[in-house]
């Protein structure tokens, strides 16, 4: 029994009951699939069952405010996946009277599609032959072939590509893809892979030359960096706040956060005494002022690590544009943000 066949049949006994696997609708697997880049399913399906019951077809969420979009997505992390999702949903509602584009060719051009999305949906939901490769099947084939291939350059992407497409069941590429990357999810797993249970064991050549742990090989990442981010969370005696929508661009795009002083390392009280507020909450009166954590938030990101403090500005006046302590939740926010307001109970 050759490699697709003995994947396949593993996948039939070991597969997990996923609600967008019982479905041939674009705009569900389009939605899983964009909901689970760069994210583990547990986390995920919450995510995803809620996006169905609030936006059950793509004419609810193209006609949903982006910021409602955002705050249904808050806590996922990565916002631009949600800006690109709502922007696309509003382009196939309209521009293609709500159907989906049912080839590769034509999905890889939507906005926030990239090859893997494209194959997804072109094969779970249209069965053309299109071969997934995503983090679990670069696992399972540069083990099983012995490919030493970094699965992040540019050569390593073509190569996987061209062996995945080599290997894909023409007669069942849907069930086929599902099965490879279920396979590296659940048995061919990154760390302590259950090698004396695997069905693909005789012909893996990492456990024949003891590469299990080291493949596969990835390229080093982007030299992380350190930021100080000082928030200003400006209370007056009406229970009124400062709470604004960051524009520009950038990965919390359109989230609304506190006022931000960003500084070049983590100040103490007698160096925040010093800064200026005026140039950042320049119609504000400030009486007074606090220290939420003397120790820095660390919140970390892909390519950067924000160290965080947050200090409680106690103010006599604020302008218009501050609102209601209440309804502070009601607005999309970053994950660090969001945490700090349910902690510190306003």
């Amino acid at each position: 029994m050759d490699f697709k066949h003995k994947l396949i049949n593993w996948y039939s006994e070991h597969k997990r009951a996923l609600p967008w696997r019982s479905t041939e609708n674009p705009y569900y697997i389009w939605l899983s699939e964009i909901i689970l880049q760069q994210t583990q399913v547990k986390q995920g399906l919450p995510y995803y069952m809620a996006f169905v019951k609030q936006y059950p077809t793509v004419f609810d969420l193209a006609n949903a405010s982006e910021e409602s979009v955002l705050k249904l997505w808050q806590g996922l992390g990565y916002y631009s996946r949600a800006r690109n999702l709502h922007t696309t949903a509003k382009y196939i509602a309209t521009d293609l009277n709500g159907i989906f584009p049912n080839t590769y060719k034509d999905l890889i051009n939507l906005k926030g599609v990239g090859d893997y999305t494209a194959s997804a949906i072109a094969s779970f939901a249209f069965n053309e032959v299109a071969a997934v490769v995503d983090g679990n099947v670069y696992r399972v084939l540069s083990r099983f072939f012995g490919i030493n291939t970094p699965i992040n350059s540019t050569s390593g992407i073509k190569e996987f590509k061209t062996l995945a497409s080599s290997l894909i069941d023409k007669k069942q590429p849907a069930t086929y893809n599902q099965a490879i990357m279920e396979f590296g999810a659940i048995q061919c797993k990154p760390k302590n892979p259950d090698c004396n249970i695997c069905p693909l064991s005789t012909g893996c050549v990492a456990l024949q030359k003891n590469l299990v742990d080291t493949l596969p090989v990835k390229l080093k990442k982007t030299k992380v960096t350190k930021k100080y981010f000082n928030f200003l969370v400006c209370i007056d005696h009406n229970k009124q706040i400062l709470f604004e929508k960051r524009s520009g661009k950038g990965i919390w795009q359109n989230l609304y956060q506190f006022p931000l002083i960003e500084s070049e390392r983590s100040l103490s009280h007698d160096e925040f005494h010093l800064l200026d507020l005026k140039t950042v909450i320049p119609e504000t009166t400030t009486s007074d002022y606090s220290l939420y954590n003397e120790q820095d938030i660390v919140h970390k990101l892909s390519h950067q690590h924000l160290n965080t403090k947050f200090w409680i500005i106690e103010v006599d006046a604020l302008p218009e544009t501050a609102i209601s302590i209440k309804s502070l939740t009601k607005y999309p926010a970053p994950i660090l943000i969001s945490d700090f307001i349910d902690q510190f109970g306003f």
